[in-house]
């Protein structure tokens, strides 16, 4: 007797998962911004090590959020020097901007700059977050120096098969390891350090 074989599987897609995912292709927009705000998304996304994308949907995403800003938009006084910039962000947002643009007539421009004010707090944290990670790679540096002496003294007074030279050895690797890897954190956060 022989047996029946399925060779594939049926899989049924919604009109709205289908929605759903056309709503999460990216496209290509430009908006005009100040160079603090351009500079606040970078080094955000940077410091969070995310992208900016990421970053503009997670912003710009919440409609009740930019409603509540476009009510607010007519105390925000847009700055004259301006930049157009060119961002990468999900259909769903640039959808979300622009319909709560119209609603309520504000340039989306504004709503995108007073949604990059929300943020402002945020790096103010990381900031203080990177100089506390400064003082941390300092103490680090000072451990490593002195990890290099004990090693040193092992190097001097041991041979490479003495388990008590194996131990500091895998020490100092470790100790640098650890130690490249928080001068790699803080590098990245140099950008910070300036805004």
């Amino acid at each position: 007797m022989a047996k029946e074989k399925t060779s594939f599987l049926s899989i049924e897609i919604s009109k709205e998962s289908t929605q759903e995912l056309l709503g999460r292709q990216s496209v290509r927009t430009t908006f005009k911004l100040t160079e603090k705000s351009i500079d606040a998304l970078s080094i955000l996304a940077g410091q969070l090590g995310i992208k900016q994308k990421s970053l503009f949907d997670h912003l710009i995403d919440d409609g009740s959020v930019l409603r509540h800003l476009a009510r607010e938009s007519d105390q925000f006084e847009i700055p004259q020097q301006r930049m157009a910039k060119t961002y990468v962000i999900s259909r769903k947002t640039l959808k979300n901007l622009e319909e709560v643009s119209t609603q309520y007539q504000t340039p989306r421009d504004a709503l995108v700059e007073l949604s990059i004010e929300r943020i402002l707090p945020l790096i103010a944290r990381e900031k203080e977050k990177h100089e506390q990670r400064k003082k941390v790679l300092e103490k680090m540096n000072t451990l490593f120096d002195e990890a290099e002496g004990v090693f040193d003294m092992a190097t001097q007074r041991l041979e490479s098969e003495d388990p008590v030279y194996q131990r500091v050895l895998q020490m100092i690797k470790t100790i640098n390891s650890c130690r490249e890897e928080v001068e790699s954190c803080v590098e990245r956060g140099r950008k910070i350090e300036e805004f």
